[in-house]
C-alpha cells in the first residue's frame, strides 16, 4: 500500500510588475488582437524590479506554511522545481531554506521545465514513502523573463514569472485535507531540440568577454511543440484516469499547464472535458513554466473553483520533452 500524501498548505506569489499586450505593441511587431486570438493571454507578471526565483518561492512558501499552520523549522525537505534558478551553485532550494531560517535539511532543485512541479511532487511522494514522518515543502518557480528574447515576438509574448508552493505530509489533517492520489510523469529526450535554452550549459559554455547569443534564451518550434503538447498531455491524463478506473466525467476540475489557450482547449476537447470544468488563469499570468500548475491550483482553491470533495486532475507538458498528470481529492 502506498504511503498517503496530503496537501497541508498551498500558496502562490507573482511579481508586482505587469506587462500587458499594449506594452508589447511598443516592443515588437504585434497587437492585442493577434496575441489574444492565438494565445488567450492579456497580461503577464514579470520580475522587472529584480525579484528572483528564491524571492518568489519564499513568498509562495510563506503562504503555504501559514495555511498549513506550520513553522518553517518543522520542514524536513525542501524541493524547488525551476529551470531559472538564482544561481547554478548554490541551488535555489538551499537558498530558500536559508531564507526560511532553517538548515540541516535535504534541499535540492528539480529541472523538468514546465513539468517541474509534477516531477517535484512525485519526488516528494517518494520521500514520504521512505520517511513517513517527513514534512516536505515543494516550491515551483520560473523567472522566464530572464531567459526570454524580447525581440522575438513568437516567444516573448507567451511567458510570465511566478511561483507556487505546497506543504506535504503523510499525516492526514482531518476532514477536507486534500490528498494526492497519484502522479504519472514521462519524458522523451529525442525531441528536446524543439524547445531549448542551451546557452551557458556545458555543451555551449560561456567564454569570457563573449557577447550573449540567441541560444541563451528560449528557442521554440511552436508548431511542433503544440502538437506534442496536446498529444502527450491528453494521453497521460487519460492513462492516469484509466489506471484508477475513472472517466473524465468523474473529474470535477481540470487544471492544465497554462501554456496557451489553444493547447488548453485542444487537450480539454480530447479528454471530452466540459469547458466549465477547466480552470484557466493564463489570461493574467501567461505561461509561468514550472509555476503554472501550482499557481493555478492555489488560485483555483482560493477562488472557490475547487471545492471540498472535488476530484482535481492536473496535466502538464514542458521542454525535454517532459509531461505528466496528477490526481488530487479535496
Amino acid at each position: 500500500m502506498n504511503t498517503p500524501c496530503f496537501i497541508r498548505g498551498l500558496g502562490h506569489c507573482v511579481p508586482e510588475s505587469v506587462l500587458t499586450n499594449a506594452d508589447f505593441e511598443r516592443m515588437v511587431e504585434t497587437n492585442d488582437e493577434w496575441i489574444v486570438s492565438r494565445t488567450g493571454i492579456r497580461e503577464r507578471h514579470v520580475a522587472l524590479k529584480g525579484e528572483t526565483c528564491v524571492d518568489l518561492c519564499f513568498g509562495a512558501a510563506d503562504k503555504a506554511l501559514a495555511q498549513a499552520g506550520m513553522q518553517a523549522d518543522e520542514l524536513t525537505h525542501v524541493i524547488v522545481a525551476t529551470f531559472s534558478p538564482d544561481s547554478v551553485i548554490p541551488s535555489s532550494a538551499c537558498m530558500l531554506a536559508h531564507r526560511l531560517g532553517i538548515s540541516g535539511r535535504m534541499c535540492m532543485d528539480v529541472s523538468a521545465a514546465c513539468s517541474g512541479f509534477l516531477y517535484a511532487l512525485e519526488t516528494a511522494r517518494a520521500l514520504l514513502a521512505l520517511h513517513p514522518q517527513a514534512r516536505v515543502l515543494v516550491a515551483a518557480c520560473d523567472i522566464v523573463s530572464s531567459r526570454v528574447d524580447y525581440t522575438d515576438r513568437g516567444t516573448c509574448i507567451l511567458f510570465g514569472d511566478g511561483a507556487g508552493a505546497v506543504v506535504l505530509t503523510a499525516e492526514d489533517c482531518g476532514a477536507g485535507c486534500p490528498q494526492v492520489l497519484d502522479v504519472l510523469v514521462s519524458a522523451d529526450g529525442a525531441m528536446g531540440d524543439l524547445l531549448t535554452v542551451k546557452g551557458g550549459g556545458s555543451g555551449t559554455p560561456y567564454k569570457l568577454g563573449e557577447t550573449i547569443r540567441s541560444d541563451f534564451f528560449v528557442q521554440m518550434n511552436g508548431r511542433e511543440v503544440y502538437k506534442h503538447a496536446v498529444r502527450s498531455m491528453s494521453s497521460i491524463c487519460a492513462e492516469l484516469l484509466q489506471k484508477h478506473g475513472l472517466t473524465p466525467q468523474d473529474v470535477d476540475v481540470f487544471i492544465p499547464h497554462q501554456a496557451n489557450l489553444r493547447i488548453v482547449e485542444a487537450v480539454g476537447k480530447r479528454l471530452e472535458m466540459p469547458e466549465a470544468k477547466v480552470f484557466t488563469n493564463l489570461q493574467k499570468y501567461g505561461n509561468t513554466s514550472a509555476a503554472s500548475v501550482p499557481l493555478g491550483l492555489s488560485e483555483a482553491v482560493a477562488e472557490g473553483f475547487v471545492k471540498p470533495g472535488h476530484l482535481v486532475l492536473l496535466g502538464t507538458f514542458g521542454g525535454g520533452f517532459t509531461w505528466g498528470s496528477g490526481l488530487i481529492r479535496f
